[in-house]
């Protein structure tokens, strides 16, 4: 950050990491107490839709959707929409109700273990938005099967900053930057004062495997970035190692990529379609990320003597990669679109 940008930072703990709102300092009348008025607002929405309180509406809705129809509130019935529209787009890679499989993994307690062989398959009967039966007309939810359970890990935290932005907006803020976890992150307007060319917030994407180091830095204009990847959760079975986030279109933990980040409009959709694009791997960026598109996307794959990276959608102005020896960088070109990167 430069020396002449001063900046307000107001946090708390929520979700099970930190959340925290970013002001210019001295921009906004009262922006302490508006930061705690949006973190106070991300405490309603986890009381809303967090799996671990038995009093959340979410909770409600998994130990009763089996047994018919469950009325919603407008936030989280938009949630559900918009879970459904992102489970549609990436084929299911992004599924909010693999609940079942998360649990069967362990993952649910952050104590993941191999599950036998009927666990998995029970778990797998039960995983899927297409279990799930939304009514407009009426704004309710049930499930067509027992066992069905929604979990918002994936875009939960995205969720609620993009509520709590929103409501900044309302009450007069133009540039604010708020992140939970450091992974998933949303910025409006510019750090600093608006002089020169200066514009957006620059963000540091964290190293996937050097931890202290940033591999990239990425400018955020108006836009959203999350970042998926099994760094801190994961368990090893023999010799392999297995991480958190799972594909739901197998049951199983996904392979193959160190890390995915998206940069879209919504905090909601820049998570959901970073977890769809570490499981796509590099065969999902047509889909997440369509060359000429406004979301974009960075890729880690293990490479050979170092990692690769993929980029879409990120011109040099957009972000300023942090060289390493054996880092191999490619640019998913328009030419690629229709095929899959190798």
């Amino acid at each position: 950050m430069a020396d002449d940008l001063h900046t307000l930072v107001v946090g708390r703990e929520a979700m099970a990491c930190r959340f925290e709102a970013a002001f210019n300092a001295g921009e906004v009348p009262g922006d302490t107490e508006l930061g705690i008025d949006a973190l106070d607002l991300v405490d309603q929405i986890e009381d809303q839709i967090s799996i671990y309180r038995p009093t959340s509406e979410l909770s409600r809705i998994n130990a009763t959707a089996a047994e018919g129809w469950v009325d919603v509130s407008p936030g989280v019935w938009s949630l559900l929409v918009r879970a459904r529209e992102l489970w549609e787009l990436t084929g299911g890679a992004f599924d909010i109700a693999a609940g079942s499989l998360v649990r069967a993994w362990g993952f649910l307690r952050r104590e993941g273990r191999m599950p036998d062989a009927a666990a998995l398959a029970a778990a797998r009967a039960a995983a899927g938005t297409q279990h799930v039966e939304l009514d407009a007309e009426r704004r309710r939810v049930r499930f067509l099967r027992p066992g069905v359970e929604i979990n918002p890990g994936a875009i939960g935290k995205g969720w609620a900053l993009d509520r709590a932005v929103s409501h900044l907006a309302c009450r007069g803020v133009a540039s604010v930057l708020m992140h939970g976890g450091q992974s998933s992150v949303v910025a409006r307007g510019t750090q600093g004062p608006s002089v020169g060319d200066r514009h957006g917030w620059r963000v540091g994407l964290r190293h996937p495997l050097r931890p202290g180091r940033r591999l990239a830095t990425i400018t955020l204009d108006d836009k959203a970035l999350g970042t998926s990847g099994s760094g801190t959760q994961f368990f090893i079975d023999r010799g392999r190692r297995l991480g958190h986030i799972l594909d739901p279109r197998t049951g199983r933990p996904a392979e193959g990529v160190i890390s995915a980040t998206v940069i879209a409009e919504s905090a909601a959709d820049a998570d959901a379609l970073a977890t769809a694009l570490y499981v796509l791997g590099p065969s999902g960026l047509t889909t997440v990320a369509p060359p000429a598109s406004a979301t974009a996307a960075v890729l880690v794959l293990p490479g050979t003597g170092g990692t690769r990276m993929i980029v879409a959608n990120l011109d040099d102005s957009a972000i300023d990669i942090e060289a390493e020896p054996g880092l191999r960088v490619e640019r998913f070109q328009a030419a690629a679109a229709g095929s899959n990167p190798p």
